[in-house]
């Protein structure tokens, strides 16, 4: 995915929104993967709480671990930035995406 200018701009004028956006983001994915908070922690080798903080937005993310926690959700990084909730919905609705949606760890 590449961020749009719309997306681009959003982002450079709402600093204090971007750790909240891909918070979310990682959370509706990690969800809509039907995978457990427990399962992503144990794959970061983190507990569950600190993987908590980081989708409810309280902890930094570093670079390399959205990298990873993209690689664990099967998207692209900037899948996790964007704020544009409509890309994300296309992209849950194509169907070779619902069918990777089905029950998981």
């Amino acid at each position: 995915m590449t961020l749009s200018r719309t997306n681009f701009d959003f982002m450079k004028q709402n600093p204090e929104r971007r750790p909240k956006i891909v918070a979310d983001n990682i959370r509706k994915i990690r969800e809509f993967r039907n995978y457990t908070q427990e399962y992503i922690a144990m794959k970061l080798n983190i507990s569950q709480n600190a993987y908590s903080k980081l989708e409810l937005g309280y902890s930094k993310i570093s670079i390399d671990r959205l990298f990873q926690i993209a690689e664990l959700l099967e998207v692209d990084a900037g899948e996790l930035v964007s704020y544009e909730s409509a890309e994300l919905l296309q992209l849950f609705k194509s169907p070779l995406n619902r069918t990777m949606g089905q029950q998981r760890p």
